[in-house]
Order: structure tokens, then sequence, then C-alpha cells
């Protein structure tokens, strides 16, 4: 049989296994664990949900009889200050928060 060793946590003077793990950011609960999370864009201006990703006419489009074909630029518009730029926030709402946030948000929950 090999030698035991002393546990880190004892070593570098910590009172239990969970302070050490928390101070080194060894946290074994995940998000996962907890429960399905949602992510909401969220206006960093106003604090509205009301956010869209900005889409633009791709170059080279000679045919206007054809649909154009857009593409993302990267940046974000709030539908209701008018803010536009890249730096949009993002809330993480758990699933009882989500729920609530579509039932105020007037949307069909199946």
């Amino acid at each position: 049989m090999g030698k035991l060793a002393t546990p880190d946590w004892i070593k570098e003077g910590f009172d239990s296994k969970a302070d050490w793990e928390k101070s080194h950011g060894l946290n074994k609960k995940s998000k996962k664990a907890e429960g399905k999370t949602f992510k909401v864009k969220k206006c960093p201006d106003c604090g509205s949900y009301d956010v869209n990703v900005v889409l633009s006419e791709q170059e080279g489009s000679d045919d206007e009889d054809e649909e154009s074909i857009s593409k993302s630029t990267g940046e974000w518009e709030c539908k209701e200050c008018k803010w536009h730029g890249k730096d949009v926030e993002e809330d993480e709402l758990t699933e009882d928060e989500f729920m609530k946030y579509l039932d105020e948000k007037g949307e069909e929950v199946a």
C-alpha cells in the first residue's frame, strides 16, 4: 500500500474542503445541476428586452425581384430607445423566471 498524503485544504490552513474549493473557484455545483437556464438579451441603456440583431443587405445583389439575402453585422438595436451597439447585456433566467418573462411579454406557451 502507498502512503496517504495530507490534503491540500489542510496544508493551506482551511477549515473545510468546501471552503478551500470555494477560494480556488472549484464549485461542484454548476448551473446545469441547478436546473435549466435561459439567456435573454437586454438593452444596456433603457433595460428593455425588445432588442434585435441588426441585419444588412449583402453586397452585390443586382436582381431586385429576388428577396435580398441578409447577414448579421454583430450589432444590436433596441426597439424602444433606438440604441445601437455590440455590447448588449445578457440576463440568465431560471425556468420559472423565463416563464414569467414570457407571460409578461404576451407570448403563447404550449
